[in-house]
Formats: C-alpha cells, structure tokens, sequence
C-alpha cells in the first residue's frame, strides 16, 4: 500500500498587537489579518486613566495619574504575554510628549511593566489616525477633513481625493495640524462640570483662533461645503454625539461606527448635551461619569471644526490610532499578498 499522506502543518495567521496610551485614555487590541486590507480582532481593552490630568497646570504628569496608567499597562501586559504575538507596536502621545517627565515615566513603565513605550511625534499621530479610518471615507467624496479630538490633542488632516487612487488616503493628505488642544486640558481651563453658554462659546472660539494659525487650512478651496466634501471624525467625542443620537441605553461600537450625521443633527446633538446639567450628563448611558465633564469641551473643538470646515455630513468613526498601527505593520509584513492567511488556519 501507498503510504499514507504526511499531514501537513497547521499554518495559523500571525498575530499583532496595537497599543495607544493617550492623555485620557489607554488602549490596546490585539488582531489577526483576514482578508485584503481587513483584520479580525481577537483580544482588546480600554480604560480612562486620565494621564494627563492637570499636566496643563504643572507641565509635568502626577503620581496619580502615572499609577493608574501603569496598573493599566500591566493589564495590557498580561495580555500581550498570553498571545503569540509576531509584532506589536505600543505608542504614547500628548501626555508624554508634553510632560517634563515624560521620558522618565516611559522608563519607568517599561521597569515595572516591560512594555517599551514609544513616543510618537503630532506628525505620525496624524497619519495613523488617516490609515486607521481611511477606509470610512466616501467613495465618490473629493476631499475631506479627517479629525481625531485627543485628550490633550487635537490632530487635523485635510485629504484631497480628486483623480487620486483612494486606496492609499496616507499619501493624499495635503495639509495637517496638530492643535495643542483636547478635552482635558481644554476642560481644565475652562471647567467643565458647570459650563454656561458663555464659556462654551469661549471655548469655540479659542479653538478657531488655533485653527486659523494653521497656514494649510484652505488647501481643500471651494470644494468645503459641497455635497462631494464631508467630515470624518474619530474620538470619544463623536462616538459619544453617535450614540446620544442613537439613544442607546448601552454603548454599541457596531452600531456606532460609520454612521453618517447631518450639519442640523450634528447642531441639535451639541445644543442638547449643551443644556444638560452635569448631573443629566452623568445619567446618559452614553457619557456617564468617566466623560460627564469632558464631553463639552470635546464639543466645543468639534464646533470649532466644524465652523472653519463646514460640511453637509459627519461621518463618526469608532477607530483610530491601533488600527491604523495594526494596518501598518500588516501592510509592511506583507500579509495580504500572500496567500489568505485564514486559509487552514487554527483561529
């Protein structure tokens, strides 16, 4: 008799890992690659650490904060020792940039944790958020603004997708700014429990008079406004109008990300959440307490967007910094012009 077949190895997909701490919150997922351009998520985690609380006043990140964002990291540690990951990428932005001590709490967490923290500069903030939400961008738009209101932070990129290949929204961006802005620090200025009408609109305008300084602000020209030109938003800000508007009683990322929103939607949510009390904030299932006193500031940056890049619509995105990494890596490892990697797989 022949002799039997050889089985052949199970091949299983490669595992990547994504990690964004931010000023606000701290972030990880883990993913496999599925088909082209795609992946599949296999593990994540999220928490509100409020690194960068009051870092706006003393310049340098508090014993408090840097705890709870280093027993978070130890969290996403365990995490990432459990899975056979073949390349992560774990980036720090606003806080550790801005912080005096910033570099010495990377040491620090990497001590205590073994996570090797890099801390990415506004540019590549940009682009990653670009290459994360890229593919929520409308196929027949002919430019846009894709935004990404951060906790201390606010990146800003002008993509302008006339006669372009729209695969690549990376190498389409024409402009992009950095404002030094987001929903802590913006809050802790102005307070953000008690917010009258009047400091909302301070608000508003202490954003615009930051986008005005941005010298490629005009660069998408007469087609702002049109119907061929919308907004892309990714942030707990957006996230958080998205599902106001839904009325969720629970928050559900399927339901969240990529809807569309229209300008006099996108004005009733902000004038709504405006006029409710802190403790009608609290109530809503979608800000709760975690957010109930940085919502406003977050819309206030929105409207500000909003008044220098008027849109017809608003597209929210719940993704962002990770998955832009996540298709980085995958794109530079060349996953997706081998064979499907989910083919005789054991995931």
């Amino acid at each position: 008799m022949p002799a039997a077949p050889m089985p052949q190895p199970v091949r299983r997909a490669p595992v990547y890992a994504a990690l964004d701490l931010g000023t606000n919150n701290c972030r990880l997922l883990i993913a496999i690659p599925t088909r082209p351009g795609q992946f599949r998520v296999i593990d994540a985690f999220s928490r509100i650490v409020r690194l960068g609380e009051g870092l706006s006043r003393t310049g340098s990140l508090s014993r408090g904060a840097m705890d709870r964002a280093i027993a978070a990291l130890a969290i996403c540690a365990q995490k990432l020792s459990a899975r056979d990951v073949v390349r992560c990428r774990l980036i720090a932005t606003e806080a550790c940039r801005a912080a005096a001590n910033g570099a010495e709490f990377i040491e620090q967490v990497a001590r205590e944790t073994g996570l090797e923290l890099e801390i990415v500069s506004r540019e590549t903030e940009a682009r990653l958020a670009v290459s994360g939400c890229g593919s929520l961008i409308e196929r027949s738009a002919r430019g846009a603004v894709l935004f990404d209101i951060g906790g201390g932070s606010s990146e800003i990129a002008l993509l302008d997708l006339r006669g372009r290949d729209t695969r690549r929204l990376s190498k389409q961006i024409v402009a992009w700014t950095s404002l030094p802005v987001g929903v802590v620090t913006l809050a802790e200025r102005h307070g953000g429990r008690d917010v009258t009408p009047e400091i909302f609109e301070a608000m508003i305008q202490e954003t615009v008079e930051m986008i005005r300084g941005f010298k490629g602000r005009d660069k998408l020209g007469a087609m702002v406004g049109t119907d061929r030109f919308h907004l892309l938003g990714t942030s707990g800000t957006v996230t958080t109008l998205a599902g106001v508007h839904l009325k969720l009683e629970r928050y559900d990322r399927r339901q969240v990300d990529g809807l569309w929103l229209t300008d006099l939607e996108a004005d009733e949510l902000v004038a709504r959440i405006a006029g409710w009390s802190f403790e009608e904030r609290i109530a809503n299932p979608c800000i709760g307490s975690d957010r109930a006193d940085l919502v406003l500031a977050g819309c206030a940056i929105l409207q500000a967007i909003r008044r220098v890049w008027p849109a017809p619509t608003l597209r929210v995105a719940d993704r962002g910094l990770r998955e832009g990494l996540l298709m980085e890596m995958m794109v530079a490892d060349g996953v997706w012009r081998r064979r499907d990697p989910t083919r005789n797989t054991g995931t």
